[in-house]
């Protein structure tokens, strides 16, 4: 049996001690979201761009339409902001996490 070592974690004021698997260990490392980036959280087809680039949008308005499992689903403008680049047009099947739109 192989001698590993244990990890020691702190939750609040609790400290645990662990053995880590290879695969926690060789996992993808969590990077926080552009908030620039508006991505597909869902795959599914883009039914409409209701925006253009360069255009001044609102918070809360819708900017593009993507359908996912039989729903049109609207995406709005997380804040006041200008479209910078669109990189899906109408007709387009996005997977998950695509950049669709970015934002400034």
């Amino acid at each position: 049996m192989k001698n590993e070592e244990l990890e020691t974690f702190r939750v609040y004021i609790a400290e645990y001690k662990t053995k880590l698997t290879n695969k926690f260990r060789t996992r993808k490392k969590w990077t926080p979201p552009n908030k620039n980036h508006v991505l597909a959280v869902i795959p599914g087809t883009i039914l409409d761009v209701l925006v253009k680039e360069k255009q001044k949008v609102a918070e809360g308005e819708t900017i593009l339409i993507l359908e996912a499992m039989k729903m049109a689903n609207r995406i709005t403008m997380p804040f006041n902001g200008v479209i910078s680049k669109i990189h899906v047009e109408k007709g387009d099947i996005v997977p998950k996490n695509h950049i669709m739109i970015e934002l400034k």
